[in-house]
């Protein structure tokens, strides 16, 4: 890895915004960013998207930015996209960056949309490439792809299309045989935990469903875990490192993207108060999840624990929350890792991987 001291500074994109309901958590993110990135070694340029998916130049960015800054908004506005190829000057401000921050949350942010279009433009990016944003987005084929790599995870059934919008009986009765109740209902793409529901009954997951299927043509139910809800991030490469443990203590009666957000009585407790062979085994688990979606740079694995023996994976979450305070870079805090390193870090990754890449094409 090159030192901060022998590289010249570099141009920063932080990409951030976009169409998802993770907007707001994307804006503080790229704020954090742009305030803690070393001045030394980081000359930052925001691009934003907004709501409606059209992408602004940096002096946009900056101006809407700073309306968030003074509390008059939460977002970068809604207009909607005049066509990615009818703003040239968000093309050119971005051919002339050296390295990309992405931290577009959500479809079109985080599922490999975005890595794609980077990749295009060869760009070197922080975070995974697109086939592993891809399975991270969508948690069906996470679970499949955990399943071959033989770590634990609950039960779960998918319906999609027409059986997600209207189950039929019998479907319902197999979910109910095979899944059981309490259960979790979420859609197959999304995060921060949006359109998640728990049912108790047949009427609550019907209830369930219906909502889940507001977000997408997927649903994931899965079987209720017990224990402790303890998250690990990853950081690393082709070497990944797994970061101390931190544990999630909702008042809620689970982790919703309330609870995350909006509601300041959630515990995170650092490190998380486990048995250490149970919390060396979930950070094994962890590098196991990162390199069965074969992840690169960054990655947050969430697991249910029940000490003594039972660890279950709930999922990898690709791109997490980047806001001093997430869960993400206050994990690495505890290893003794400063956010502003943090970042430092990440884009180191991101350039390594990209020299690796050209070296093999």
């Amino acid at each position: 890895m090159t030192s901060a001291a022998s590289t010249p500074r570099l141009t920063l994109a932080v990409i951030c915004g976009g169409k998802s309901p993770e907007h707001p958590v994307s804006v503080v993110s790229a704020r954090s960013i742009l305030r803690e990135a070393d001045p030394a070694r980081f000359e930052v340029v925001p691009f934003g998207i907004t709501r409606g998916g059209m992408w602004l130049t940096p002096d946009e960015t900056r101006a809407r930015l700073a309306r968030v800054e003074a509390g008059e908004t939460d977002d970068l506005g809604s207009e909607e996209p005049r066509g990615f190829f009818a703003s040239p000057e968000v093309l050119v401000a971005l051919a002339a960056v050296d390295v990309v921050f992405p931290i577009v949350h959500g479809p079109t942010g985080e599922d490999g949309t975005l890595q794609g279009f980077l990749e295009l433009a060869g760009k070197p990016y922080v975070g995974s490439g697109v086939g592993a944003s891809a399975l991270g987005m969508d948690k069906e084929q996470m679970r499949g792809a955990f399943a071959q790599a033989g770590i634990p995870q609950p039960r779960y059934a998918v319906l999609r299309d027409d059986d997600a919008r209207e189950p039929a009986a019998d479907l319902l009765r197999d979910i109910e045989g095979e899944i059981g109740y309490p259960c979790f209902v979420k859609p197959a793409n999304g995060g921060s935990s949006l359109g998640v529901s728990k049912a108790k009954t047949r009427e609550d997951l019907l209830d369930a469903v219906a909502h889940a299927a507001r977000f997408d043509r997927k649903v994931l139910v899965e079987a209720a875990m017990t224990g402790r809800e303890v998250e690990c991030a990853v950081l690393g490469n082709a070497h990944p490192q797994p970061s101390p443990l931190g544990q999630i203590v909702p008042r809620a009666e689970f982790y919703s993207y309330e609870a995350k957000y909006a509601d300041d009585s959630t515990e995170l407790t650092v490190p998380a108060p486990i048995p250490a062979a149970t919390a060396e085994r979930v950070q094994r688990y962890a590098l196991d999840a990162f390199r069965a979606l074969d992840c690169a740079g960054l990655a947050r694995v969430d697991f249910f624990v029940d000490p003594p023996d039972s660890v279950q994976i709930i999922e990898v979450n690709t791109l997490p929350g980047f806001t001093p305070i997430s869960m993400y870079p206050r994990l690495w805090q505890e290893a003794g890792v400063t956010y502003p390193a943090l970042i430092s870090r990440l884009v180191d990754l991101a350039l390594d991987r990209f020299e690796e890449a050209r070296a093999h094409a």
